[in-house]
């Protein structure tokens, strides 16, 4: 029978990994979009060697799986650089360069969904590549990459749980740790697993929303 008293024992724990688990989704997310952006505009730029350069980062990223870029950044990365780098850094580089090769597409995508005709209406204003950009091109862009950043947001919550391989202390390492001493995995596991449908299915909900709403512009 399931015994629930050893999730609300130990809830203080699983409430430090929420926190973490939430914090690195806000912060992975937010470097992630700064990165993407960049990758995406340099896929974009007139320049051969930037666009290549572009390219080449997003496929590496998207064609490696996450458990091996987070060991590899926290395992190897200090061997070539001959620096030391705890596993709260390991966890931020590898989880924010992992997502921002899937923001960088959507962001790619949604730049050149605009009409063209646009670009060469603020360049006849006289606008720099800067603020065609920043002025008339992304703000026009971004109600279409809402719903895909929105949906590639909440895979990269879930995509946190892969920190506990290197012992960053998220809801899935506090899991393990409970089970660990409590031998009652079932009930924690359970619980672990209902905090993210709580988490999620209302984002999920928003994201459907906002998909919806976005195949209506024109």
């Amino acid at each position: 029978m399931f015994d629930f008293s050893v999730v609300t024992n130990n809830a203080h724990l699983i409430w430090e990994g929420l926190l973490i688990t939430l914090y690195y989704t806000v912060i992975t997310i937010a470097a992630g979009l700064l990165i993407g952006l960049i990758v995406g505009l340099m896929q974009l730029s007139s320049s051969r060697i930037l666009a290549f350069l572009g390219r080449i980062y997003v496929e590496f990223f998207r064609n490696i799986p996450l458990l091996v870029i987070l060991l590899w950044v926290y395992f190897a990365l200090p061997i070539f650089l001959g620096i030391n780098i705890t596993k709260g850094w390991a966890g931020f580089i590898g989880l924010s360069c992992y997502v921002a090769s899937f923001y960088a597409e959507i962001l790619r995508a949604g730049i050149q969904s605009i009409d063209p005709g646009q670009t060469d209406a603020a360049t006849a204003l006289g606008m720099s590549y800067k603020q065609r950009m920043f002025r008339v091109i992304l703000p026009q862009a971004l109600r279409r990459m809402i719903p895909p950043l929105a949906g590639q947001s909440i895979i990269q919550m879930k995509n946190t749980t892969l920190l506990s391989i290197i012992t960053v202390p998220d809801l899935l390492y506090q899991a393990s740790y409970i089970s660990s001493f409590t031998y009652r995995p079932m009930e924690i596991y359970t619980a672990i697993g209902a905090m993210f449908l709580i988490l999620l299915v209302p984002l999920t909900l928003l994201a459907r929303k906002l998909e919806q709403s976005g195949m209506n512009v024109k």
